[in-house]
């Protein structure tokens, strides 16, 4: 522990911020969470296409909530209809029209299934809450939540473990002491549970030509720490500027992509050309496990 200790003392003291939460600062800083569509606390993951945004109504491909949510789906190109059934129940939608049909009865919808570019996509809440589920709008994350919220752990994602040894000597004793294996993870795997915390998502952030990562827990203040392959551990703390705890209860980190602590740790002269592009993965600490966690960098 105390290793681990003067690790994190570390990158907090040599942590050099890149990003301000000032407003005199000309940039602003861009970058959200991609849209996402989530059955029973996992992602869809859609097949020819992904969701979209209009006149504030998600729009999906045809199959994939429909198969998600165990719906047969049926689609006749040329009669430009799209078939949803579940049970009793069941939807029929034409492409490019307002009226559906939901259990034999004409409905008019606020918005139309429609083709773009040989791709068929449908409103998605209306699907889904005519085929019965529970449907709501996660402002923080850029979701659409059906069904169950509940957070899958590492665990039941089938997630194994693996020799730490290809990374040992990049990692440094203080992360080590007490850990032989790591487990791997990307971010199609989130949202997912260790231990007592909840990874939600990661997206990449810019305030003018600087770059850094933003991170959504359950709970918590972890650092970061970027592998490469071939050299250090990168240490980062959170940019404190740019902490926010959301209206849900959420943290949101934001962590710098070039820092001066390489420079003062490691004495790398050329640290501020370090991109996010090197990094093989992101080391998250912090975890009640037993295992280095790591994330597999998806930028």
């Amino acid at each position: 522990m105390k290793k681990i200790l003067t690790f994190l003392l570390a990158g907090s003291i040599c942590f050099g911020l890149v990003f301000s939460g000032d407003s005199v600062m000309a940039a602003t800083i861009q970058g959200k969470p991609n849209l996402a569509v989530l059955v029973d606390g996992r992602k869809v993951k859609f097949q020819g296409g992904d969701p979209f945004m209009e006149n504030g109504r998600v729009q999906v491909p045809l199959r994939g909530v429909g198969e998600a949510l165990g719906a047969k789906v049926e689609f006749n190109g040329a009669q430009k209809k799209v078939k949803y059934t579940k049970g009793d129940k069941s939807i029929e939608l034409t492409i490019g029209s307002k009226q559906a049909l939901v259990d034999g009865q004409s409905v008019v919808m606020d918005t139309a299934a429609k083709a773009i570019k040989g791709r068929t996509y449908v409103p998605l809440r209306f699907v889904s809450e005519n085929l019965g589920e529970s449907v709501s709008w996660d402002q923080v994350a850029n979701w659409v939540w059906i069904g169950s919220k509940e957070i899958p752990t590492i665990e039941e994602l089938g997630i194994k473990p693996t020799s730490v040894e290809p990374f040992k000597k990049w990692l440094g004793e203080g992360l080590l002491e007490g850990k032989s294996e790591a487990r791997i993870f990307t971010i199609d795997d989130l949202p997912l549970k260790i231990g007592d915390r909840i990874i939600y998502d990661v997206w990449k952030v810019t305030q003018g030509s600087v770059t850094g990562v933003r991170i959504r827990y359950s709970k918590g203040n972890p650092a970061i720490y970027y592998l490469t392959g071939d050299s250090y551990r990168k240490i980062r703390d959170d940019v404190e500027a740019l902490k926010n705890v959301n209206s849900d209860g959420t943290i949101t980190r934001t962590y710098q992509t070039v820092s001066v602590a390489d420079y003062d740790l490691h004495n790398d002269v050329n640290y501020k050309n370090f991109k996010l592009s090197q990094v093989q993965y992101i080391g998250i600490t912090g975890f009640t496990s037993d295992y280095i966690e790591l994330l597999k960098n998806p930028f």
